[in-house]
């Protein structure tokens, strides 16, 4: 019997990112120097992402799936738009918040990470509070 006539389960693209935005914030909670130069309203990344049920599969799971042993529910490709302090290490961040939320996600909603694009939106420094208008060397 397909899938849709028995039911599905299904996780909808804004529990995704929701999850992946939680996880992305505490991945940037570790690295403690720059934070302080990021104004409280931009320190949650901004993630959208796409959800793509896992095909009709008629072969037996594996085991050792992305939640568990559990067979993926879905694909999600995502893109995380973040402000960061600087200087910092930008890489490292861009690094933790791809590695943590592609294995969290994973866990936590059973969906596989296909794709993930970390940007980083924006760079705020203790020099860019003085004014927006002056340009920052």
């Amino acid at each position: 019997m397909p899938r849709r006539e028995r039911g599905a389960t299904t996780v909808a693209d804004r529990v995704v990112a929701k999850i992946a935005a939680q996880v992305a914030r505490e991945a940037l909670s570790r690295f403690t120097e720059p934070t302080g130069h990021v104004p409280t309203g931009h320190r949650t990344p901004r993630v959208t992402a796409v959800v793509r049920g896992a095909p009709e599969r008629n072969a037996p799971e594996k085991a050792g799936g992305p939640a568990g042993g559990r067979p993926a529910l879905g694909q999600a490709r995502m893109r995380i738009a973040m402000e960061l302090g600087y200087p910092s290490d930008i890489g490292a961040q861009c690094a933790a918040v791809r590695r943590e939320v592609t294995e969290r996600v994973a866990a936590w909603a059973g969906v596989e990470v296909s794709d993930l694009v970390v940007t980083v939106a924006r760079l705020h420094s203790a020099h860019s509070r003085r004014t927006e208008r002056e340009r920052v060397r």
